[in-house]
């Protein structure tokens, strides 16, 4: 029978440590100590490693701070609260001989313009243009002026209730009023009211927040005929 080749690693039960061993074991000490590249890219490696695990203690931290209402977020919702651009002056009823007045019709009804004109000629007010025009305004009727016209305007409103107010940069007190879809007839001449108020401008009711274009000051474009 063979004899099994004695084990050189092994002396009277005890392992025995050789050269190669110990190089293995104390190689990466030793480079690390001649090898100060390494060594501080292992402080590096430290380092990035404190913060992470700090930074994650801190995200749990304040993630329970806001589930707990401890922080609030604030949010990108847009405010549903929109500013006046309506004018807020009071202004008293003026005769409507001194107030001149254009009309426009911007709905598909053929002469329109012209019958609200006379009716408001009728009125005494001094009508100037009567046309059709364009308009993408959704209402009763638009009544235009500058800040000149402002209580002209006020007037002409009481006369076309439901009717909003714009303001454009024109100079004098002339009056637009522009006829849109939802326009049926103007108020009775005898109820016409008369006292003192302000200006109307329903739109604001009517304003969606992502229209950040509104007020839109109409563009009047006369087309022939009215």
């Amino acid at each position: 029978m063979a004899r099994k080749p004695k084990d050189i690693t092994v002396l009277h039960g005890h392992h025995v440590i050789s050269g190669s061993d110990l190089r293995a074991t104390f190689v990466d000490d030793d480079e690390e100590h001649h090898n100060p590249v390494r060594k501080r890219r292992r402080i590096l490696h430290g380092i990035v490693l404190v913060l992470l695990v700090g930074m994650i203690a801190a995200a749990i931290v304040v993630a329970v701070a806001i589930m707990n209402g401890q922080i609030k977020i604030p949010t990108a919702e847009r405010s549903q609260a929109v500013v006046s651009v309506c004018p807020e002056a009071l202004h008293d009823y003026a005769p409507p001989e001194t107030i001149n007045l254009n009309v426009f019709n911007s709905t598909s009804r053929p002469g329109l313009a012209r019958s609200v004109a006379d009716e408001f000629t009728a009125r005494k007010f001094i009508v100037g243009a009567v046309a059709n025009t364009t308009s993408s305004y959704r209402g009763v009727a638009l009544v235009v002026s500058g800040a000149a016209g402002q209580s002209a305007a006020f007037s002409v409103q009481r006369n076309v209730p439901g009717s909003d107010y714009f303001q454009d940069g024109r100079t004098d007190a002339s009056v637009d009023v522009i006829l849109t879809g939802e326009f049926k007839e103007l108020a009775k001449a005898e109820l016409v009211d008369q006292t003192p108020g302000q200006l109307s401008c329903p739109r604001e009711d009517r304003r969606i927040v992502d229209e950040s274009a509104w007020p839109v000051t109409p563009t009047v474009l006369p087309t022939p005929g009215s």
